[in-house]
């Protein structure tokens, strides 16, 4: 039977090819000082935005990897208070939305800070505030007690993925870890955000959340190689996308004598996509904090206020009077009230596609 990389004697010195992985590497550290340049010349209000709209988007998508769908709202207004950011329309978040915003933030915001066994208790614990992780009970806030495979497939014909190491080695295996996570590293910052991800994984010391907290052991990482706790790109939105491949990376990887160059390379790559993804966001930020300095003399209702930040940060589908109704939670009168207001400001106009339904959009004037 084919041995998994932490059966091997030379776990965990790990080797890549640094020929294979210099140019990506190269391609990555550039635009990241881009981003951190074109970010840096940006006025105070267009930077919390874009620090809004980037975590946000980042604690939604590391929940969607694994199949939980967070509500939007609730993760804007928990981050949002969090960083002491008011707006139009907060709203009040759940204990599981709060849980997993804390974590993001705290290996973000405090990323200079050492990484210990009581930090990562918190985080885990914060992740399953109740002790459950949907139907099963979780060991909220410490190291799994038991052997963990990685499965699926029905009842009675799983197929195992993955076994990670025997629970009695989780410690040891934690120990060492967290003493090279937290020594001066011998390698680019951002290579050892790649090596924490999998190393973690293939650890799996957590009944649930191993995926979640990788991640925000990789963003902790990247935060401290750019030397900033703001947070421009989401790497999580990007490996959610590519998920397929991250899936079949690291279960090809977690059989190597010890070789990670492929994860190294996908892993790099990946994050060269979510940077070049974040140009278009910024530029989605950039419109919406030119629209309200634009309106800011402008007289409008909570309820035209967090219905046009919808619109401005990527609306699903059309806008029709009773889709208003149903989100600003009005009646259909009171909604068909709010948009007239506003097409007479000349915020929101008529879609031309005319039909039997009236739909709603954004005035490009």
């Amino acid at each position: 039977m084919a041995k998994y990389i932490y059966q091997y004697d030379q776990w965990p010195e790990f080797t890549w090819d640094d020929k294979a992985i210099n140019v990506i590497l190269g391609k990555v550290r550039h635009l990241q000082g881009k981003i951190i340049g074109q970010m840096g010349a940006l006025g105070f209000t267009f930077k919390e935005e874009a620090i809004l709209s980037t975590l946000t988007l980042d604690v939604l998508k590391s929940s969607e990897i694994e199949g939980e769908i967070l509500n939007y709202e609730q993760v804007r207004s928990s981050i949002a208070r969090k960083l002491g950011i008011e707006y139009a329309g907060m709203v009040h978040s759940n204990r599981d939305v709060e849980g997993i915003v804390e974590m993001m933030l705290d290996a973000t915001e405090r990323y200079i800070d050492p990484l210990d066994e009581e930090r990562l208790f918190g985080w885990h614990a914060a992740l399953f505030p109740t002790g459950w992780s949907g139907m099963h009970r979780v060991d909220s806030g410490s190291y799994r007690k038991d052997e963990m495979q990685v499965v699926s497939g029905p009842m009675g014909k799983e197929k195992v993925h993955y076994q990670a190491p025997s629970d009695e080695l989780v410690k040891l295996e934690m120990d060492r870890f967290l003493n090279w996570f937290n020594e001066v590293p011998k390698v680019d910052a951002v290579v050892k955000a790649a090596i924490a991800h999998f190393w973690f994984i293939i650890i799996h010391p957590f009944d649930d959340g191993n995926g979640r907290i990788a991640r925000a052991l990789s963003d902790m990482l990247l935060a401290r190689s750019e030397d900033s706790a703001q947070r421009f790109y989401s790497l999580s939105n990007q490996i959610l996308i590519e998920k397929k491949v991250y899936y079949s990376v690291l279960q090809k990887v977690q059989s190597s004598e010890g070789d990670i160059t492929e994860w190294l390379e996908w892993f790099l790559n990946c994050l060269y996509r979510a940077l070049n993804s974040t140009k278009e966001t910024l530029k989605r930020v950039l419109h919406k904090a030119d629209f309200w300095d634009k309106h800011k003399e402008t007289e409008l209702n909570a309820r035209q206020r967090g219905m046009l930040n919808k619109l401005l940060d990527g609306f699903d589908g059309k806008l029709k009077t009773s889709k208003w109704a149903k989100i600003a939670k009005c009646s259909p009168d009171t909604a068909l009230r709010d948009i007239k207001d506003l097409i007479k400001k000349e915020i929101l106009k008529q879609e031309e596609s005319g039909g039997r339904s009236t739909n709603y959009e954004l005035n490009k004037k």
